[in-house]
């Protein structure tokens, strides 16, 4: 079964989800949920964890976290191991509370308005499965933390982080007037959303920009497997292939038009072209366009009898 690939390093922000198994309910009461966030709370302290947000559904929840120390996946294993042993506890049952491994979509964290995307949507949850009436005001769900946003810092749970996702949406300061800003604010995005703008953070791996997509890559080289989800792994493997080629230029002294202007059977494209084949799952076609080759018969022809 394809599995989704984790990355972690010091600093990274995640956005989490998780359902219960067999999309049955992982809260059957607010007392459920309760404990949930206390042990949200307990995994924090552990980990040192700053949770920028959160929603809590009926059978799955919503998480965005960020992790000074490169430990989501131990954080993790802790925080789902721990609630399913209680929530089985408290109904008197056994075996598994979630379906199989969570979601964990990497977000761009440097102020570009990322995180303040994934944020909207973690907070609109409520909206966007009608837990709510029109006129209702967002802040009538109170299992997010959106409420927690619009309360002073004295009355917040000490683990919630309000500045960063406060700064993205142009708030200087956790004041009176900036709460209310931030609430103005996102009842003005919850007019407007019409759904398009979600469609990387529910179908994506990453969440940010072509830069932070590259360096994601680069991290994720070594790390791919034949289990990992195709556009992962396709991804991965084309940044691979890339380096390669701008490795073999270097060290042959080629620019890249040198490289174009070169027949299609040279000896030396050959052999790159081999050497992307063998540390690569790159496809035939793409070795023959990058590498000027012609068609990729025609490569493979030349694989063949080389």
């Amino acid at each position: 079964m394809a599995r989704q690939l984790r990355l972690e390093y010091a600093g990274a922000i995640y956005h989490v989800m998780n359902r219960g198994n067999r999309k049955e309910a992982i809260f059957r009461d607010d007392q459920d949920r309760e404990r949930f966030l206390t042990t949200l709370g307990e995994a924090c302290q552990k980990t040192g964890w700053q949770v920028h947000a959160w929603c809590l559904m009926s059978n799955h929840f919503h998480l965005v976290v960020e992790t000074p120390q490169a430990n989501l996946v131990g954080g993790m294993k802790w925080l789902l191991g721990t609630y399913t042993m209680r929530f089985n506890r408290r109904h008197r049952l056994t075996g598994h509370l979630f379906s199989g491994r969570y979601k964990s979509l990497i977000v761009d964290g440097s102020g570009n308005g990322y995180l303040r995307t994934v944020g909207d949507y973690v907070h609109l949850n409520p909206v966007r499965a009608k837990l709510l009436e029109p006129a209702q005001p967002l802040a009538g769900y109170r299992w997010s933390s959106y409420p927690e946003y619009l309360k002073a810092p004295s009355k917040r749970v000490k683990w919630l982080r309000v500045d960063r996702l406060l700064g993205e949406t142009g708030i200087p300061r956790d004041s009176r007037a900036g709460r209310r800003q931030f609430e103005l604010r996102t009842e003005e995005v919850r007019q407007q959303a019409n759904g398009e703008q979600w469609r990387q953070v529910q179908r994506g791996w990453y969440l940010g920009d072509e830069e932070f997509r590259a360096e994601l890559l680069a991290q994720a080289q070594d790390k791919v497997g034949p289990n990992h989800y195709g556009q992962e792994r396709e991804e991965a493997s084309e940044s691979k292939a890339k380096r390669i080629v701008k490795e073999e230029l270097g060290r042959l002294g080629w620019s890249e038009g040198e490289l174009r202007r070169r027949r299609k059977g040279d000896a030396e494209k050959i052999r790159i072209a081999r050497r992307i084949r063998r540390e690569t799952t790159m496809s035939l076609k793409w070795i023959a366009a990058s590498l000027a080759m012609g068609t990729w018969t025609y490569v493979a022809n030349c694989l063949c009898q080389s």
